[in-house]
C-alpha cells in the first residue's frame, strides 16, 4: 500500500528543501513512486489572484482575510489531491505548515484523513528556533512572507512547538544544520 508522508512545520523551517532532498532517496529506498504536493506550488498563483481581488495584495498569505477565506479550502484541495494519488497506488509527500491540523491530532485520525485503507501515514514536524526561522524568512526574500514579517508579533502567537509527549504521532526533526548521518537516519525512519 502507498505511503503518505507529511512535511509540516512553521514558515522558514526548511520543510520544502528537506522534502526535495529526500524524495529521490525515498523512492530509491522504498522502490515506490512518489508524488510531491507542495501547498505553495499548487495554490500559489490561485491565492495571489484571489488575494488581489479580496485585499488588493497578491502576496498576502497570512492576514485574517486569507486565513478566513482561503486557508482551509487550500488544505482541503491539497489533501483531496493526495487522496487521489494514494487511491492510484502512488505514494505522496505533502508539504505545508498544517499547524491547526497537527494541534488537533487530525493527521493521524483515519476518520478525518479519509485515505485508502492500508495507507502508511508518517508525519514529520520540521522545526527551528523562532529567531532562526525568522532570519531564514528574511533571507529568502519571498514576497509572500511580507505580511507575516510586517505582523510578526501576531504571526508568532500562532507558532507552537508540539511536545513529543503530547504528540507521539510526530517524527521531530531539528533542521538547524543536520549532518549526513541525521539525514540518513530520517530517511531510514521515513522509509521503514
Amino acid at each position: 500500500m502507498p505511503r503518505l508522508i507529511f512535511f509540516c512545520g512553521h514558515a522558514g523551517t526548511g520543510k520544502t528543501t528537506l522534502a526535495h532532498r529526500l524524495i529521490g532517496p525515498l523512492m530509491a529506498a522504498t522502490g515506490e513512486p512518489f508524488c510531491l504536493l507542495d501547498k505553495d506550488t499548487l495554490y500559489g498563483r490561485y491565492s495571489a489572484a484571489a488575494m488581489r481581488a479580496i485585499t488588493g495584495d497578491p502576496n498576502d498569505r497570512d492576514s485574517p482575510a486569507y486565513l478566513d477565506n482561503l486557508r482551509d479550502p487550500e488544505y482541503e484541495g491539497l489533501l483531496d489531491t493526495a487522496r487521489e494519488n494514494l487511491a492510484l497506488g502512488i505514494s505522496v509527500i505533502v508539504i505545508g505548515p498544517l499547524s491547526r491540523e497537527i494541534r488537533a491530532h487530525q493527521l493521524n485520525d483515519p476518520q478525518w484523513l479519509h485515505v485508502p485503507a492500508g495507507t502508511t501515514v508518517s508525519i514529520l514536524w520540521v522545526h527551528l528556533p523562532e529567531d532562526e526561522a525568522h532570519a531564514r524568512i528574511i533571507q529568502r526574500g519571498n514576497p509572500n512572507d511580507a505580511y507575516k514579517l510586517a505582523h510578526w508579533d501576531a504571526y508568532r502567537t500562532r507558532r507552537f512547538q508540539p511536545d513529543a509527549a503530547d504528540y507521539p504521532e510526530l517524527i521531530f526533526f531539528d533542521n538547524r544544520a543536520p549532518d549526513d548521518a541525521q539525514i540518513d537516519g530520517l530517511l531510514r525512519t521515513l522509509a521503514a
